[in-house]
């Protein structure tokens, strides 16, 4: 049965060729002064960054920036930035770049004037801001996270070891966002992949859970094709307006609360992947990829009328003459070997995890209870070293 909910997501979103005109029918609505957030620098190099500036110069805006956010944003960078949006009185924060860099926008964006510790109120505790909010705005350039529309931030503390993301409530989704395929076409390949299975995760954190009948399943299988077919697409022919295009809505869908609600949800993949980046700062999608397999094989049997499900339905297994098991861990085999086949990274060891870290990642990761299996830190243990 499907369980009772609130849905709301005031994010307005532009989508398509020439989305970037929405930014000049939106920036009307906020003050003259706009910290301008971006990354290590891409955005020059392919020209957005010009865009960019253009639209906010015509609007009479005062611009001030915030470069240089890492692909796993730190408490120091977030320091930085409290401290640059309050030096420029900022009204507006706009992210240019991908899900990292809106993530950030969003941790500054609540930060600015908390009176607490922003990592310890938001991280530690899960609390929401009682504070005033600067307005979030993004523009994407890559596609994964489906920051673009939801109010998830993560951030790592390496000090402590541990990445951690709070999901804001609507009051913290960015009030617009700018999404044209075509702006994610010179990403390279490794970041186009690892973002593609960021995508494929976020639906299967959502997916594997609960065993009622509910639409949000149906969802996220059509979904699932749609990343597959347009993934195999895209591998092959990276600048495909309909499979880049598809893959980018697919994200945004993936996570903007829509198909979580009604359902219990899981994220252990997340955790698991989460407290590997904490101790080797690798690519977020490809730290998902190399824990998925062990912890998918090891929660099978819990959820298995699900991954039967899974396999039929999405990888199109052929369930005649065979027993659930055979099935779903067919499914299994086929998601395997498509993961290969577009590129992602299958082993810990490969993302500079050595085994001496092994105690450590079992130590910072979190533990959900929203899947099919609440694990212990004894079977974290062994999916992690799995992992390698």
């Amino acid at each position: 049965m499907l369980g009772n909910f609130t849905f709301c997501n005031p994010t307005k979103l532009y989508f398509g060729k020439d989305a970037l005109n929405g930014l000049a029918e939106e920036l009307p609505k906020y003050g003259k002064n706009v910290l301008l957030v971006y990354g290590g620098g891409s955005i020059k190099k392919n020209g957005i960054y010009d865009k960019v500036v253009k639209i906010l110069k015509e609007s009479g805006k005062e611009i001030y920036e915030d470069s240089g956010v890492m692909p796993n944003p730190t408490v120091d960078k977030l320091k930085e930035g409290v401290e640059r949006a309050k030096k420029a009185n900022a009204d507006l924060i706009l992210a240019v770049g991908g899900g990292s860099v809106c993530d950030y926008a969003k941790a500054v964006s609540v930060s600015v004037n908390c009176k607490d510790d922003p990592w310890d109120k938001y991280f530690i505790r899960f609390e929401e801001p009682n504070c005033k909010i600067i307005p979030v705005g993004c523009v994407l350039t890559m596609v994964g996270t489906g920051s673009e529309m939801n109010g998830g931030s993560v951030i790592t503390n390496h000090a402590q070891k541990l990445k951690i993301g709070h999901v804001f409530g609507e009051n913290v989704f960015p009030r617009f966002s700018i999404l044209d395929p075509e702006f994610t076409y010179t990403v390279p390949k490794y970041q186009m992949v690892s973002g593609i299975y960021d995508v494929m995760s976020h639906i299967l954190e959502q997916y594997f859970s609960g065993t009622d009948d509910n639409t949000s399943d149906y969802i996220a299988e059509g979904l699932l094709r749609s990343l597959i077919h347009s993934a195999n697409v895209a591998i092959d022919n990276p600048t495909d307006y309909e499979a880049r295009s598809n893959i980018m809505w697919t994200a945004t869908w993936a996570l903007n609360t829509l198909i979580a609600k009604g359902k219990t949800t899981d994220w252990m993949v997340h955790m698991l992947g989460q407290a590997v980046a904490a101790h080797t700062d690798a690519t977020h999608g490809m730290t998902l990829a190399s824990v998925s397999m062990p912890y998918y094989r090891y929660i099978m049997p819990y959820g298995l009328d699900k991954f039967y499900r899974y396999a039929i339905n999405v990888w199109d297994i052929d369930a005649k003459g065979k027993t659930k098991e055979q099935v779903a861990s067919e499914g299994l085999d086929a998601m395997e070997k498509w993961m290969k086949k577009i590129g992602l990274v299958m082993s810990l060891f490969d993302l500079g995890a050595t085994m001496d870290m092994l105690s450590g990642i079992v130590e910072s990761t979190l533990i959900m209870g929203g899947g099919y299996k609440v694990l212990d830190k004894s079977e974290i243990r062994e999916i992690l070293r799995n992992s390698y």
